[in-house]
C-alpha cells in the first residue's frame, strides 16, 4: 500500500455510494490507512473494480451490492461485513442521489421524495443497523452532506431539502448515541475537484464556448485559496473525522470548500 499514515489500523469501515468519484476516493484512503474497507452500492461491477483496485495493493475490501433503501438489502450488508472482518468501527453514508436542478416551484415531488429516501432515510437505516456494531467498538459515524447547506442559490432547493436534513439527523443522533460511545459527525464538501466535476465542466465549456480552464477559474475565484478541493482533500478530513484523533468530537460538521463559504 501507499505509505500514509495509519490513522485506522486495524479498523473496519463500512462505506455506501462507491462511485467514481469521492467514494471511490473514500475507499482507497481507508484501505491506505490500514482500514479494512466494506463497499456497498447498487453497481456491482464498480464494486468490483475498486476491491481489485486496493487488494492489488495489499489492502483489504470486500464488496457487497446493496440498495440502502431496501431494509432486506441494508440487514445484508450488515450480515456480510460482521461475516468478513468481525466488527465495524466506522461507517460512512456517502449515498446520494443526482438532484433535480428545477427551481422547488417547478420540481416534482417524486424527484425530491426519491432523493429524501436515499440520502436521509437511507443514512438513517443503515445508522439504526448498525448501531449494536458501533456502540461494541465504540465507534464512529461520518455523513457526507454539501455546501447546499451554507448558501440558498437558486436551482440546489430540492438538493439542500436533502442534504440539510441529513445535517440535522446527524446532529440528533450524536445525541443519542454518544452514551452508546458512537461519534456521528459530518463533511460539507465544496465542488470537488475530481473527476467527475471535469467531466461537468468540460460539459459546461462545450455548451458556453468556453474552456474548462475558465470555468474553473471563475468558479475557484469565489475561494478564499482561490482552488478547489481535491477529491483526496475531502477523503482526509473523514478520515480525520473517523480515526481516534477526533476521540473527542461529535455532533459537528466540517466544511472542505476551500474558504468558498465560512461557518
Amino acid at each position: 500500500m501507499t505509505e500514509t499514515p495509519t490513522l485506522l489500523q486495524d479498523k473496519v469501515v463500512v462505506l455506501s455510494g462507491v462511485g467514481p468519484g469521492l467514494g471511490r476516493t473514500l475507499a482507497v484512503r481507508c484501505a491506505e490507512s490500514g482500514a479494512a474497507v466494506v463497499l456497498a452500492a447498487r453497481t456491482k461491477e464498480r464494486l468490483d473494480e475498486v476491491v481489485a483496485e486496493i487488494t492489488a495493493s495489499g489492502g483489504r475490501a470486500v464488496a457487497v451490492p446493496t440498495d440502502i433503501t431496501d431494509r432486506s438489502s441494508a440487514e445484508n450488508l450488515v450480515r456480510e461485513a460482521i461475516d468478513a472482518f468481525g466488527r465495524v468501527d466506522v461507517l460512512v453514508n456517502n449515498a446520494f442521489s443526482v438532484p433535480s436542478m428545477k427551481p422547488l416551484a417547478d420540481t416534482d415531488f417524486d424527484r425530491i421524495r426519491a432523493s429524501f429516501e436515499l440520502t436521509v432515510l437511507g443514512a438513517l437505516r443503515l445508522t439504526q443497523l448498525f448501531t449494536p456494531a458501533l456502540a461494541e467498538s465504540r465507534g464512529a459515524v461520518v455523513d457526507i452532506s454539501s455546501m447546499v447547506i451554507r448558501h440558498s442559490q437558486q436551482r440546489y432547493g430540492s438538493y439542500k431539502i436533502a442534504k440539510s436534513a441529513l445535517l440535522a439527523q446527524s446532529q440528533s443522533l450524536a445525541s443519542e448515541l454518544g452514551g452508546h460511545g458512537i461519534r456521528v459527525n459530518s463533511v460539507a464538501p465544496g465542488y470537488i475537484w475530481g473527476e467527475t466535476l471535469k467531466g461537468y465542466f468540460a460539459h459546461q465549456a462545450g455548451k458556453y464556448g468556453t474552456t474548462v480552464e475558465q470555468i474553473y477559474e471563475a468558479t475557484a475565484a469565489n475561494t478564499d485559496l482561490g482552488r478547489l478541493p481535491t477529491t483526496e482533500e475531502v477523503a482526509d478530513a473523514v478520515l480525520f473525522l473517523a480515526s481516534p484523533l477526533a476521540s473527542g468530537i461529535t455532533g459537528q460538521c466540517l466544511d472542505v470548500n476551500c474558504g468558498e463559504f465560512h461557518h
